[in-house]
């Protein structure tokens, strides 16, 4: 790179550039690099909390600390920047997001102020990206200045909850988080009416992909280090057993995800579709987060004693959540014309699932283990036996 550019370039959006890649820089890897600790540190906090009140401020968490990362995404999937005060403004992001993470085991008391202000930081250094590039944008798209704007008042919002009484104070960051959305999305004066706010697809697409790893990847982490604490050397046999079932389930995980929708592109530019695959991803996320706090109960239990009640029921509904969204995911995909991953298939482990949730306290957990396995690998295994017959029938086997 010419060391003039790297100095100082204005960020220029994709569509005014020739030549254009839509791959991810690795300014934006080493971001997502501090989500692995914000999302371990968010599903500790699950862990701890497995009550209703809990796990609404983990939903409401994951949804702020999710906007934090996508927001930045959809900037550099927008423009492209990648000077000297880019870099530094995506490392002053980066460490406003340990600060969030350190915060969270606390937030509902003395964190919850270093959380918000944390959080209004991050805000306002994604305003100063919008800002930097408002001279990019032509006087008919005034994209980059709206969004600067935007972005500059929820961070005011949020600096404002740090310092207001509690619940009035969680109440009002809440508001924020959803008016992240809502300055998307509201009809005549969300960002949405702007043509050139259409993020380049690969790059999404990609970015979503590797959320989706790293959030799986979670949920390995907690398995390990949920072993690692109690003692390897000192559980039964049957709970390898189970923590073995567990690691093989997330890498299930990840292969139905990625065989049905992952890295795949929107079908079409339209605002339906988008929104679409936008709100997929956000729930197929969370799901993915809960599964893997849910997976760390298999090492509190042996095989012949019922599955731990708040394990089991993150781990059951966060499947037929998981499976529901994918199912949603896959209509709103290019790719998506092979029959063997139906819509009856989806049911059939969403049932199978909540059959799980009902029966977990009144069977020992091999068996609701084997029943919550048999609704995840059949998605894998049904479609390879159906690929498999087709293709012996057509003679097309080796």
């Amino acid at each position: 790179m010419v060391v003039s550019d790297l100095l100082w370039r204005r960020p220029r959006h994709y569509m005014d550039v020739d030549e254009n890649h839509d791959h991810v820089h690795w300014v934006e890897l080493f971001f997502d690099l501090v989500h692995v600790v914000t999302i371990f540190i968010l599903g500790n906090y699950l862990s701890h909390h497995l009550g209703w009140q809990g796990f609404w401020v983990f939903t409401g968490l994951f949804l702020a600390i999710f906007y934090a990362w996508a927001d930045s995404s959809l900037y550099n999937s927008l423009y492209i920047s990648t000077d000297m005060p880019h870099r530094v403004v995506m490392a002053l992001k980066i460490v406003t997001m340990m600060t969030v993470a350190a915060a969270i085991p606390d937030v509902a008391g003395e964190g919850w102020t270093y959380f918000a202000l944390a959080y209004a930081l991050n805000r306002a250094l994604t305003a100063y990206l919008y800002w930097r590039a408002r001279c990019t944008d032509n006087a008919a798209n005034r994209l980059a200045q709206e969004q600067a704007r935007n972005f500059f008042v929820l961070a005011g919002v949020f600096a404002l909850s740090a310092f207001l009484p509690t619940p009035v104070a969680y109440w009002v960051f809440a508001a924020g988080v959803a008016a992240i959305q809502l300055q998307y999305m509201l009809p005549r004066v969300g960002t949405l009416r702007f043509e050139r706010f259409v993020p380049q697809l690969g790059h999404i697409s990609e970015r979503f992909g590797l959320l989706m790893l790293i959030l799986l990847g979670e949920g390995f982490f907690k398995l390990v280090v949920t072993l690692a604490d109690k003692g390897v050397y000192s559980v039964s046999a049957g709970t390898l057993f189970n923590v073995t079932m567990g690691g093989l389930s997330l890498f299930a995980l990840a292969w139905t995800y990625f065989d049905c929708a992952g890295n795949e592109k929107p079908k079409s530019l339209t605002s339906a579709v988008l929104l679409r695959y936008w709100f997929a991803h956000i729930v197929i996320l969370w799901s993915a987060v809960t599964i893997g706090v849910a997976l760390a109960g298999q090492v509190y239990v042996g095989l012949w004693e019922p599955y731990p009640p708040g394990y089991a029921a993150l781990g059951s509904v966060g499947l037929a959540v998981f499976l529901a969204s994918l199912w949603a995911l896959r209509r709103t995909v290019t790719d998506a014309t092979d029959k063997y991953h139906s819509g009856g298939l989806r049911l059939f482990g969403i049932v199978m699932a909540l059959v799980v949730l009902a029966v977990h306290p009144l069977v020992p957990s091999i068996v609701s283990n084997g029943l919550w396995v048999l609704a995840l690998f059949s998605q894998i295994g049904v479609p390879i036996f159906l690929a498999l017959r087709d293709a012996r029938r057509s003679g097309k086997m080796l």
